[in-house]
């Protein structure tokens, strides 16, 4: 098999070290960790780990992983002395170095966790402790005026509040495309439109990936498919955790209500989840969600008017002038609930298996940590493996982050290449050499909405209305070329 990228086609015969299944932001972080790897204490000694990322859909982070609340979260407020609690706090310090190196845009805007009831402002100093915990300090209990001071549009009757100030916001594609990215520079295969539909063992150290696009074997397999960690976990034999789909759907607002909301507003937590939130964006919006539903439905990403008034009511209470401004786009995501409160890790050095299941939304910002923690895992299994002394430098993402110069914005860029300096998108000032770099990217997009994660184009105030033809024309002349 050829490394790089494949789509189409049957897979060539080929055992490759590790299949890693889930190309999500955990599996492909999984997959760039592993491909950096050389196994060590055995007859391959030195020797590159072959790792094939296995995708079921046609772009790596399409599924979860896409829909994101693109937050790069403390973890303040995990559980104390979860694996969770343990892997965000590692992974908010890994992906942080990691964003600087390969240009994700990321902006320390801070959160206020805004309290509106007496029962949610007594809770408040049990947070700050429970952050203590957490191995997170700077958090601080405030009153109602600092509150107001830091954030002035919100709606009357907040109480207090819980300030922290390490949070931030981050773009969830171009980190899952920078890992799949490096992985390939690695010596990755990514393969993609490849699903997994079952698992045979052949009785020695391989097992055999039965795909729709024919047999994969692999000595190791990872298992990171999200929504789909629950099945892959049964066909190994287990039983462990059931993953129920929980639907949140989300509002976006237009730029010119970006002032409003200067940093992260937090709702105090509940039983279901972190409630709604009203948070920037990396790309200058404003979101507003998500909502919690769950589902039985797997793929069942529509968005809905129960939810649309549900989000409208909480607006109105949370930021009124908010709901004043133009809704630029509504969507919903997925995320992988399970009956536990922790993330579902577990080995099976007999199976020479590994399952990353019930990874939540704090999974972008745990992704480094998995990785590094699954790499320990198959240690002790036999895996063990060392960091390759010749590893590429990481790859440097293209900018979509609002608060960084993107191209248009560059004169000497626009001297060197006038295709940086010719508009394609308004909306969003997404040039040509933009879309070109994308479409010629060692990872480039399979369709129009893998485009619009690479570049923000169509996902402006007219949604494409403008641009859309002349986008998918150029698209179109890369896939028959």
């Amino acid at each position: 098999m050829s490394r790089g990228v494949s789509r189409s086609g049957p897979l060539p015969e080929r055992t490759v070290d590790v299949a890693v299944v889930g190309g999500g932001v955990v599996g492909a972080a999984v997959a760039r960790e592993l491909a950096g790897r050389q196994v060590t204490g055995c007859e391959r000694d030195g020797r590159s780990l072959t790792v094939a990322l296995v995708e079921a859909r046609s772009d790596v982070g399409d599924g979860t992983s896409k829909a994101n609340t693109a937050i790069l979260h403390t973890g303040f407020d995990a559980t104390p002395g979860t694996l969770e609690s343990r892997l965000v706090r590692r992974g908010h310090e890994l992906l942080g170095g990691y964003a600087e190196r390969a240009g994700i845009p990321v902006e320390p805007t801070g959160a206020v966790l805004v309290a509106w009831t007496a029962e949610e402002l007594a809770v408040l100093a049990g947070l700050a402790d429970k952050a203590v915990k957490n191995g997170y300090r700077e958090c601080e209990v405030v009153g109602a005026d600092e509150v107001y001071r830091l954030v002035p549009a919100l709606g009357p009757g907040a109480l207090g509040g819980l300030t922290v100030p390490g949070e931030s916001i981050i773009c969830p594609w171009t980190t899952t495309l920078a890992y799949a990215t490096e992985a390939l520079a690695r010596g990755a295969d990514v393969l993609l439109n490849t699903r997994v539909e079952g698992v045979e063992h052949d009785g020695g150290e391989e097992t055999v990936l039965v795909t729709n696009r024919g047999p994969l074997r692999a000595r190791w397999v990872v298992n990171a498919a999200g929504l789909g960690s629950g099945a892959v976990d049964r066909m190994f034999g287990h039983e462990r955790f059931t993953v129920t789909p929980r639907r949140g759907e989300l509002l976006v607002f237009d730029k010119m209500a970006r002032p409003l909301a200067n940093r992260i507003v937090l709702p105090v937590p509940g039983s279901r989840g972190k409630g709604v939130l009203i948070s920037p964006t990396i790309y200058g919006n404003v979101m507003l969600g998500p909502t919690a539903e769950d589902l039985r439905d797997h793929a069942d990403t529509s968005t809905s008017e129960e939810g649309f008034a549900f989000l409208v009511d909480k607006g109105l209470a949370l930021m009124p002038a908010l709901l004043k401004e133009e809704v630029t786009a509504s969507y919903a995501g997925l995320r992988a609930a399970t009956e536990h409160g922790d993330y579902q890790v577990h080995l099976d050095a007999a199976q020479r298996y590994l399952v990353l299941g019930g990874i939540r939304s704090t999974g972008l910002t745990s992704s480094m940590a998995l990785a590094e923690h699954a790499a320990g895992l198959l240690a002790e299994a036999g895996l063990v493996t060392s960091v390759r002394d010749d590893l590429p430098d990481p790859p440097r993402m293209p900018n979509i982050g609002e608060a960084f110069p993107r191209p248009y914005m560059c004169d000497d860029l626009i001297r060197r290449d006038p295709a940086y300096g010719t508009v394609v998108c308004f909306c969003e000032r997404v040039t040509a050499g933009e879309i070109r770099d994308a479409l010629d990217s060692p990872l480039p997009p399979a369709d129009l909405d893998g485009l619009r994660r690479r570049t923000r184009a169509t996902m402006g105030r007219c949604q494409g209305f403008y641009c859309g033809a002349e986008i998918s024309e150029r698209l179109a002349r890369v896939e028959g070329s």
